[in-house]
């Protein structure tokens, strides 16, 4: 039996050119998406966040004694309001079981056609993956020579000056 995936899958995997440039959550703009998706699911009824978590997501951090935390740049430290914070948390939650429970369906259908895949994939990764070990093995042995004929001429540099 053929099995297409969902729309809502399918639709994840489009580009998308637009860049939003705010505060990110989970990598997600807060004002141009968590923002204007929780004031939906309020209005429809799906959450009920409080007003003032919409209207301030941002908040000042303080310290445990009740002052403002500032980075060590020193610039002052701002957090999501704990009820957008949790409400976020959820849908990443929810978004991360609903891709692993799409895999697995696919993986239960169709394991054969899985098997295959992960074991092209992983012959098609093995001549990149012996390139880097490569690069890397030579790269420190680089590093170890450096090491060694700076570590020599400083041993040098000693004995020349006390002698």
């Amino acid at each position: 039996m053929e099995t297409k995936s969902p729309s809502y899958i399918k639709a994840l995997l489009l580009p998308n050119n637009r860049r939003p440039a705010g505060r990110k959550v989970w990598s997600i703009d807060l004002e141009l998406v968590w923002l204007p998706f929780f004031s939906a699911t309020n209005i429809m009824g799906d959450t009920a966040i409080p007003h003032d978590a919409l209207g301030a997501p941002l908040r000042l951090a303080y310290n445990a004694d009740g002052s403002v935390k500032f980075s060590k740049t020193g610039r002052p430290i701002t957090k999501v309001a704990k009820e957008l914070s949790d409400s976020i948390r959820m849908v990443r939650d929810n978004f991360t079981a609903g891709l692993v429970s799409y895999a697995d369906g696919v993986i239960k259908r169709k394991a054969d056609e899985y098997r295959d895949l992960l074991e092209l994939a992983k012959r098609a990764g093995e001549p990149i993956l012996a390139k880097d070990k490569a690069s890397l093995e030579q790269a420190l042995a680089r590093q170890m020579e450096e090491a060694m004929a700076q570590a020599t001429a400083e041993g040098k540099e000693k004995v020349a000056v006390t002698a």
